[in-house]
């Protein structure tokens, strides 16, 4: 079969619910009222989807959601009708995907026999507390903010609705567009204070000769800069492999990415560090501009009576606190949301140990509290 012209893959579904699914569901289920999106994972969720895509768990795949009861009576009906009745090819791209679990998950040829589709017939409850381990519709909590990845935040966010016949996805989606104002100066404050940790540390590993480490620890620093960056614009960063994608689209891009590909270009410390010189100073104006505290004095200095030139940047993290009305939010650690401290994918991708893991986080910031409810 021939290679389709490529069709980004929030279009591609938005057309399949349309002219495949919908009209399915209007002739066959016409009372039951339904939502439909393309949300959660995938790069096409993001917009980041190009050809490459396409070899795996890509393709014509969306959500219908029906009210609790109605996906308990009538969601397996609806999901061996659209086996039944789905085209096995749309708009040159086959509706049949592998099996789940599969090692080779990639999206299959036509076959005869039922549509093995990814519509995926559900409750938004249940879709919801499944992905995130809350329920956003009903409201989002700080302990849910804290304990909910930003990759998650933003597959939720982002995305696209079709139709909301419901009417809960809007909901849900407005309560996870951005942080609480607290929250948001909270999250900013640790994500500088993560830089503060390591600024020394790209002059003081070449000191000792050791550039590697150097190395290392300044491509730390440009990661979290990006992020700080995103978290500035009120975006939510994306895992590794699209952060420096959404990156460029923020405002800052276009001047700091040049000088954050020389700082990881740099093969010695000094150079490194002249070239994060200038990063410091972009994003400590940036944060000035916001207006979210008084300004802070945006020159670098040395590092107490060390020869490295830093920002010291817990001067923001302390600043950002400062504004923080909330009495419980200001009591927390300066550690952050979960993605600010933990840095494993499995852990991430696990909303069980996301939420025990900020669970452990928040008593510790009350101790001899319980606030598991909160």
């Amino acid at each position: 079969m021939a290679t389709p012209s490529f069709i980004p893959g929030l279009e591609l579904s938005r057309r399949f619910y349309a002219q495949a699914v919908r009209p399915l569901l209007d002739e066959n289920a016409p009372g039951i009222v339904h939502s439909a999106a393309h949300l959660g994972s995938g790069s096409e969720v993001l917009g980041f989807d190009t050809p490459r895509s396409a070899d795996h768990e890509w393709g014509p795949r969306l959500q219908v959601f029906l009210n609790p009861q109605d996906a308990a009576d009538h969601g397996p009906r609806i999901t061996a009708l659209l086996s039944e009745r789905l085209p096995k090819i749309f708009c040159g791209y086959p509706t049949h995907f592998a099996p789940t679990g599969e090692r080779d998950i990639r999206v299959m040829q036509a076959t005869d026999g039922p549509v093995h589709h990814r519509v995926d017939v559900t409750d938004p409850t249940f879709w919801f507390t499944a992905l995130l381990s809350f329920d956003p519709s009903q409201g989002v909590t700080p302990a849910d903010w804290l304990a909910t990845p930003t990759q998650r935040l933003a597959e939720v966010t982002a995305g696209a609705v079709f139709h909301d016949g419901l009417g809960q996805l809007a909901t849900a989606r407005a309560n996870l567009h951005w942080y609480p104002h607290d929250l948001w100066l909270y999250v900013l404050a640790c994500q500088w204070q993560r830089i503060s940790q390591e600024e020394a540390f790209v002059g003081r590993c070449g000191e000792v000769g050791d550039e590697l480490g150097s190395a290392v620890v300044a491509a730390r620093l440009v990661r979290d800069v990006m992020r700080l960056c995103l978290l500035m614009d009120r975006r939510y960063p994306p895992y590794s492999k699209w952060l420096g994608s959404a990156f460029a689209r923020t405002p800052q891009a276009p001047y700091l990415a040049p000088l954050l590909s020389a700082v990881l270009a740099a093969t010695d410390w000094h150079a490194r560090e002249q070239h994060l010189v200038h990063v410091y100073e972009a994003i400590a104006t940036k944060h000035n501009e916001l207006a979210l505290t008084d300004p802070v004095d945006t020159t670098t200095r040395p590092y107490h009576s060390r020869p490295f030139q830093v920002l010291h940047a817990e001067r923001f993290t302390a600043a950002l606190i400062t504004r923080i009305t909330d009495p419980d939010i200001r009591a927390l650690p300066v550690i952050g949301t979960v993605d600010q401290f933990i840095d494993s994918t499995d852990a991430l991708g696990h909303p069980g140990v996301t939420r025990t893991a900020t669970q452990v986080l928040i008593n510790h910031s009350h101790p001899g509290r319980d606030r598991t409810a909160g």
